[in-house]
């Protein structure tokens, strides 16, 4: 299986314009037909161009929502399969579309017509291929499926928000410490994904300690870096290697399978982040 990524929004539009840029070049005559209808005040294939236009538009914007949906499942370890498999609408749609506009608007017979509708449906599935269908979904034994989905989801959100927030740190020092503490939450993450029973011994400890990591770098982003006093900044550098200590140590027990308490070292960590 793929690794697992976060979704990420702006990635996946790029990604999807960029694969369906085949799509954007079918606009091109009928934007053309609609200017010279309006410009020769025709009404009638002014209305049914623009009718097409409309429904090819929609054919784009469903492929690249399938198409950003297949980039996120492929690059996630864990997942189910899209639930709204929208390559295959659009390849409906675009069906629909090229027959309007051969029939309807334009002047090509029936059978041409539904020849050409059969033929695009056929050429976009060849090209853009069918949506995903089959479930990431192994190694759960018996915890719920919908928990680690949920769980890791959370986690990766809170993750991508502590890297946002990182990024605007000027310290560093300090930024530096948090980006090496999420690199172990990421592996943590990682070894999970490999194996979701483990979730079952992990999921307090990453929890708590990505919820520490984010309350650390928002508190810090709340106050004017040049305000923070050398004491306060200190302690948020030992708090910072204590954390990264603390994933260095989840991660070797998650790869022994070896069972620890860690209720202790969780409730110091909450009080460190009080203070």
């Amino acid at each position: 299986m793929a690794k697992a990524e976060r979704y990420n929004p702006s990635i996946s539009e790029v990604g999807s314009i960029k694969k369906g840029f085949l799509l954007y070049l079918f606009l091109v005559p009928l934007f053309l037909s609609i200017v010279f209808a309006l410009m020769g005040m025709r009404l009638i294939p002014f209305a049914l161009n623009s009718i097409a236009f409309l429904l090819l538009f929609v054919t784009i914007v469903l492929s690249r929502r399938g198409f950003a949906q297949e980039r996120n499942y492929n690059l996630a370890k864990l997942t189910k399969a899209p639930k709204i498999p929208y390559k295959q609408l659009s390849a409906y749609l675009l069906g629909v579309s090229v027959f309007f506009s051969a029939y309807i608007a334009g002047s090509e017979s029936l059978v041409e017509s539904l020849f050409l509708s059969g033929l695009s449906i056929f050429g976009y599935w060849l090209y853009y291929g069918f949506d995903p269908r089959k479930d990431k979904l192994e190694n759960f034994d018996d915890i719920s499926i919908d928990l680690v989905l949920e769980t890791m989801q959370k986690a990766h959100s809170k993750v991508a928000l502590i890297e946002k927030e990182n990024a605007m740190i000027k310290d560093s020092v300090l930024s530096q410490k948090i980006t090496g503490a999420l690199g172990h939450a990421k592996s943590i993450l990682s070894a999970i994904e490999e194996e979701p029973k483990k979730l079952r011994d992990a999921r307090k400890f990453l929890v708590v300690y990505i919820d520490g990591i984010a309350d650390v770098t928002t508190s810090y982003r709340a106050i004017e870096e040049g305000k923070v006093t050398p004491e306060t900044r200190e302690r948020l550098l030992r708090l910072m290697d204590d954390v990264e200590i603390r994933f260095q140590k989840e991660l070797e027990r998650l790869k022994e399978g070896h069972q620890l308490d860690l209720d202790l070292h969780i409730d110091v960590l909450r009080e460190q982040i009080k203070h």
